[in-house]
Parts: structure tokens; C-alpha cells; sequence
């Protein structure tokens, strides 16, 4: 059963951040899971193809593109969770496996609140630049994210990446870029059973949370080695 609030979206959040922009509403979970979790740790999903496949956007992904081991990440840029993961797992897994060529990693969008969406696009409407605003935001999480003007945080942290008050506006009302990401979400919870964060799928092969690298190599097993 899902655990769901109704969440006030404008025209790309225009209502939450004072932009400009018609409201519209939205059903987004409260952090916590979206759904009864229907997979078990290390159950593959059923279309592992349909998995690595592009979706609605492009994967940002990093590490050689026939790498034996597909990694995929559902997060949510104001997960604490997520955060660690990035600070504590992700550097050893790039250094061993996805920097050597025997990964490749995705990070996919899984927003739980509407702070969460806007890093996201803030992401996507440099997508070259995708990875490193990503990782700037999961390393410096508690500056932007759990402050009392998050907003002017968060774009204190995109100018660093080239925006300006224009361009940064511009982003956070894109529409169509909006719908896109929630449609990710919709897809990874509807068809992928992901109900938290951060989920990873290791060649298909499910697994929530990840506090330590030997989660992860022994989803991988030999085709890592």
C-alpha cells in the first residue's frame, strides 16, 4: 500500500521556491517507502534490459560503456543515506572497479521531496556537468540541504558550477525537464520496486542501502575480477 502526501508543485517549483509559476499538485512520498516492498536483497529484477536501457533521460553514465558490471543508484540528493554513500563507498568502488574499466555507474533520479527535484535539475540542465553537480551536492549536503534558506544555498553551490541568477531561474522553471524526472521516480518504483533510498541494482540484481563495498562485490562476483 502506498504511503503518500500531496505535495504543492508549481510550474518547475515555482510554488516552494517563490518563482514564478500556476501550481499544480503531485503525489511525492514523505520519505518514506513508496510502496510494500515486493523484492528481496539480491533478487534480480525481471527485465534487466528494460533496467540498463535509457529512459525518458539519458543516463549520465560514468566507467567504460561495455564494462562487464552495470551499477545503477536510485537517489535522492537530500538523502542522508545517500550522502554516505557517496562519501564513504562510492570513492573505493571508482578506484577499484569503474576508474579500471570493470564498472559501469549510473546515478538515477529517486527525489523525496521537492529540494531533492531541484538539485536534480539543477543536474540535468548542465549535462555536462551532470556527475560533478551531484557529487557537490551529496559532499556538501548538510551546508544546502538542512539549512534555514536552502534555496539560496543551492544556488550558491550551482553558481560554483556556471550558473547565474538567470540561468539558475530558468532551470528550476522547466516544465517538461520536471515531468521528466518524476516520471523516472514513477518508473523506478512502479516497475523497478524501488521503495527507498539510495537503491542500487547490481546487474540487475537488487540492493537497498549500501554501507560498505563488500555489499556490492559480492553481488558482483567474478565479473568484476
Amino acid at each position: 500500500m502506498k504511503n503518500t502526501f500531496k505535495i504543492r508543485f508549481s510550474v518547475a517549483l515555482a510554488a516552494v521556491f517563490g518563482l514564478i509559476g500556476a501550481a499544480y499538485t503531485l503525489n511525492l512520498p514523505n520519505g518514506q517507502p513508496v510502496q510494500a516492498q515486493k523484492m528481496k536483497q539480491g533478487e534480480s529484477v525481471k527485465d534487466i534490459k528494460d533496467l540498463h536501457a535509457d529512459g525518458i533521460l539519458k543516463d549520465m553514465a560514468v566507467g567504460k560503456a561495455d564494462a562487464p558490471v552495470t551499477i545503477i543508484e536510485y537517489s535522492s540528493l537530500t538523502c542522508p543515506h545517500c550522502a554516505s554513500f557517496h562519501k564513504n563507498v562510492l570513492p573505493e568502488l571508482k578506484s577499484k572497479y569503474i576508474d579500471t574499466g570493470k564498472v559501469r555507474y549510473v546515478v538515477r533520479e529517486f527525489p523525496l521531496d521537492n529540494l531533492a527535484v531541484a538539485g536534480f535539475m539543477l543536474a540535468r540542465c548542465k549535462s555536462d556537468k551532470y556527475n560533478e553537480i551531484v557529487e557537490d551536492l551529496y559532499m556538501n549536503q548538510e551546508a544546502w540541504a538542512f539549512v534555514k534558506d536552502p534555496l539560496e544555498k543551492l544556488k550558491e553551490r550551482a553558481k560554483k558550477a556556471g550558473y547565474t541568477d538567470e540561468s539558475f531561474n530558468s532551470c528550476l522553471r522547466d516544465q517538461a525537464l520536471l515531468d521528466k524526472i518524476v516520471k523516472v521516480r514513477e518508473k523506478a518504483s512502479t516497475v523497478f520496486k524501488v521503495s527507498s533510498t539510495p537503491t542500487l541494482f547490481v546487474n540487475g540484481k537488487l540492493l537497498r542501502g549500501a554501507s560498505h563495498i563488500r555489499q556490492i562485490e559480492e553481488l558482483m562476483g567474478d565479473k568484476a575480477k
